[in-house]
């Protein structure tokens, strides 16, 4: 940026008294402050930025289900075109892949996809839309599908999701604008997988599990396309003292530690990653410095945790040597639900 700091783009719930999309600056320790707020599109609940930083998406997570692209400029986001419609109800992700935008809509069970033109702009629909099916046994949670996010492998060659109705994680290629399914991976019934993170190094991935508080660690073969469960981990020292529903992991750029976020306990736990990826110790517990942590990112050697329902973002420096977080401050941000970092 022009002032030779960083800036943080902050996603909210409109719905539940959230300003939009916050714009903060990042001081050198990975403090925030805010900047200004775009209420642009409703419910812009989940945030990603183009590789090269100029160009900033939002879903619209609401029933009618849309997506919206923004240019970043020095002072802020500013809208680059109207929202476009998914064909799918509550976006909850998206994430770029194959020259398009995806989104992982959880009320319809479906990926969809938008092209995106050179500039950075959207199409005005979408090129196609992926309808999962199937359920598991939770009563209420698990009648239908419910994807819950949508990401390009490592390699770039895949679109993996994660189906939190189904229990399972499908893995996608694309041909000719469309999303083709390759491979679907059966996770434990009733496990509810909500997010995946992989590794640095390619060959492992981690699927964290809302409905249990689990994370599962797979192998990932980026050849075939394929996903192998290898064993399952509590996220949680013991029984959980409450309703506990983990929300967010992400794994440190050198591939040494693993965060976890779960809403409820409201903590983080972490993990130390061995073997090249295979092999995940619990280290410790902190608390989140919120309540109903949504999402958890990391950047530059800082997490941030987006506080949904107590309405801050707070960040933690993290111990080189243990990656256990210690709290640096917090930015109010009502109904705060995710944290994107330009570099």
């Amino acid at each position: 940026m022009a002032d030779g700091r960083g800036r943080a783009f902050i996603g909210s719930f409109t719905a539940a008294g959230g300003p939009g999309i916050v714009t903060a600056a990042v001081g050198p320790s990975g403090a925030l402050t805010r900047l200004g707020a775009l209420d642009a599109v409703p419910d812009p609940s989940w945030l990603t930025l183009s590789a090269d930083g100029r160009t900033l998406y939002a879903v619209s997570e609401t029933a009618e289900g849309a997506v919206a692209a923004f240019h970043v400029t020095g002072d802020g986001p500013r809208p680059a075109g109207r929202e476009v419609p998914v064909d799918g109800s509550g976006p909850t992700h998206l994430s770029l892949f194959a020259g398009h935008l995806l989104t992982a809509n959880y009320g319809s069970g479906s990926i969809s996809a938008v092209p995106v033109r050179e500039d950075g702009t959207l199409a005005r629909s979408v090129a196609g839309v992926l309808r999962h099916s199937g359920s598991g046994p939770h009563p209420q949670r698990q009648q239908g599908p419910h994807a819950h996010q949508v990401q390009p492998d490592p390699s770039g060659r895949w679109a993996v999701g994660v189906d939190l109705g189904t229990d399972s994680v499908r893995v996608c290629a694309m041909a000719d604008g469309t999303l083709v399914p390759h491979r679907e991976t059966a996770l434990r019934p009733g496990s509810g997988p909500r997010h995946l993170a992989f590794h640095p190094g390619g060959a492992y991935a981690y699927v964290l599990n809302e409905l249990a508080p689990t994370l599962v660690v797979c192998r990932w073969d980026a050849a075939v396309g394929a996903l192998k469960p290898l064993a399952e981990v509590p996220v949680l020292p013991g029984a959980p003292a409450g309703d506990a529903y983990p929300s967010g992991v992400a794994v440190s750029a050198d591939g040494r530690f693993l965060w976890t976020a779960t809403r409820g306990e409201d903590v983080l736990s972490v993990f130390a990653v061995g073997e090249r990826g295979a092999a995940l110790t619990p280290v410790t517990t902190v608390s989140c410095g919120g309540h109903w942590p949504r999402a958890v990112t990391v950047a530059d050697g800082v997490l941030y945790v987006a506080n949904e329902r107590s309405g801050d973002v707070t960040w933690f420096a993290l111990d080189p040597d243990t990656g256990v977080p210690r709290r640096g401050g917090s930015l109010p941000v009502p109904a705060a639900s995710c944290v994107v970092v330009a570099r």
